[in-house]
């Protein structure tokens, strides 16, 4: 019997990381385009980029190809199915992916091939955002499922979701510096064409993996698939949760721009400026590498502090850490090695708070029948912070003048902020206990029907019947399977 209730968990946790897994390849897709950025100026001249408007041109469509991603797919997630919506996202990152790497303009012209660039950087954004309401979504509702332990339900999400788009960004960075070993200086253009287009292998692999997944059981039994959805009804009972939660991942992402400023001074201090290539995505590998502690050691501990105080106390760490930074300064810079030390500390603290549970909260705080669209808005709200800060934050250090202050004061604010967000967490936002998805989706029926709502419509009917062979009684040796009707 334990043999087979360890490959029933086994594959379980297989399930959870073929919902997840996937934003490992929108991780890679997302962060490669710096490194393709850096390439294309070093080819074509950094006068001719920019007087193209590109670097303007691709972050604006890649943002909003990403929340069109997350709203248009949070509702597809709901209404059509985790697994349509998860199986489109990855088709269109493994396409556009190539795509981009393709991207060529008429005659070899500069401005074609910017403009392809940023066009098929709009339509990836699309895909990587899908996968926030639909990947992220479904692995949440598998990690509830029997086989999985109570106490390893949070963790394994966390995992499978946040844990695989920081090492998306770590394996993106370390790409391009082994083609570019392979290449040299002279082969650039293969560097950066064939660093994109291989985010197509992880995207397509996911995409393998999911072929012959099912629905999870949540979404068989309290979907609104074939119901009409009572908005007014979800509004009036989950607006102040779902309030809070889009606060707080504005905050998060509106003050994670400013703090990357620090990199550019580890790198600059630590290489004496250098601008050669093995050296930039180099030190680009060791700075994405000061996220995997936090969100690996993060994922360990949310299951005990459970994501709102896992959260709250990510987010007082990360602004005691931001403090220190700010007031040592001085000290810091002149000591890189403890800078760098602080500034990774810094990150860790960042994943094992927001960076992990900001996910789990959105994913598990609405119910089965819109969970979808509550995470789509949440995440896309998020979105529009990290937007706002990277256009805010160069105007806040202009008004700081010159000097200490400029660089400085910007952290500050971004400190203090982490704390509001901390605050915002603790004040207005519910703990998730284990199995609460379950509690949750009782409690919105028996809301629905006090209301009036005919909640015998909700789920897919017939197809809502699976059997389980996770399903067991352990006592005195003895299992026995069971039917589960959902």
């Amino acid at each position: 019997m334990a043999s087979t209730v360890k490959r029933s968990r086994l594959s379980q946790i297989s399930l959870i990381f073929a919902c997840g897994t996937a934003l490992f390849s929108d991780g890679y897709a997302n962060n490669i385009i710096g490194s393709g950025n850096t390439l294309l100026i070093r080819i074509y001249g950094a006068d001719k980029i920019s007087g193209h408007n590109y670097s303007t041109t691709i972050s604006s469509l890649a943002f909003a190809g990403t929340i069109v991603g997350m709203l248009t797919f949070g509702y597809l997630s709901d209404r059509m199915g985790r697994k349509f919506g998860m199986m489109l996202a990855t088709g269109i990152v493994a396409v556009f992916s190539g795509l981009s790497a393709a991207s060529k303009g008429a005659n070899d012209s500069l401005g074609g091939t910017l403009a392809m660039l940023s066009a098929m950087r709009f339509f990836l954004g699309i895909g990587i955002g899908a996968e926030y309401p639909c990947g992220s979504v479904a692995a949440s509702e598998q990690s509830e499922e029997e086989s999985i332990s109570k106490n390893a339900q949070h963790r394994w999400f966390a995992l499978a979701t946040n844990t695989m788009i920081d090492f998306g960004f770590v394996v993106s960075s370390f790409v391009p510096l082994v083609l570019y070993w392979i290449f040299g200086p002279h082969h650039l253009r293969a560097v950066w064409r064939l660093s994109l287009g291989l985010g197509v292998i992880p995207a397509l692999l996911v995409f393998i993996w999911r072929l012959r997944m099912e629905e999870p059981t949540r979404y068989k039994k309290d979907s609104m698939k074939r119901a009409k959805i009572p908005y007014w009804l979800i509004v009036k009972r989950y607006w102040k949760s779902l309030a809070a939660i889009c606060i707080t991942w504005f905050i998060y992402d509106f003050i994670t721009y400013p703090f990357g400023i620090y990199s550019s001074s580890i790198t600059n201090t630590v290489t004496g400026g250098s601008e050669a290539l093995s050296v930039v995505f180099g030190w680009g590998v060791v700075i994405n590498l000061f996220y995997m502690p936090g969100t690996i050691g993060g994922a360990f501990l949310v299951d005990y502090l459970g994501p709102k105080y896992c959260q709250a106390f990510g987010l007082i760490m990360q602004a005691i850490i931001g403090f220190i930074m700010s007031g040592l300064y001085k000290h810091l810079v002149n000591h890189i090695a403890a800078f760098a030390v602080v500034y990774g500390i810094f990150l860790s603290f960042g994943e094992v708070g927001p960076g992990n549970c900001l996910g789990l909260l959105a994913s598990k705080s609405g119910p089965t029948a819109v969970r979808g669209q509550y995470y789509g808005i949440a995440a896309a709200v998020g979105k529009v912070g990290a937007f706002v800060g990277t256009w805010a934050f160069p105007a806040i250090i202009k008004d700081f003048g010159t000097g200490t202050a400029a660089t400085t004061g910007p952290f500050w604010i971004g400190s203090a902020l982490a704390v509001l967000s901390a605050a915002i967490t603790l004040l207005f936002i519910k703990p998730l206990s284990h199995d609460g998805m379950q509690e949750e989706d009782r409690l919105f029926r028996e809301y629905l029907e006090a209301h009036g709502y005919d909640t015998s419509q909700m789920g897919l009917g017939a197809e809502s019947t699976v059997v389980s062979s996770a399903s067991m009684e352990k006592y005195d040796g003895e299992s026995t399977e069971k039917a589960v009707a959902v």
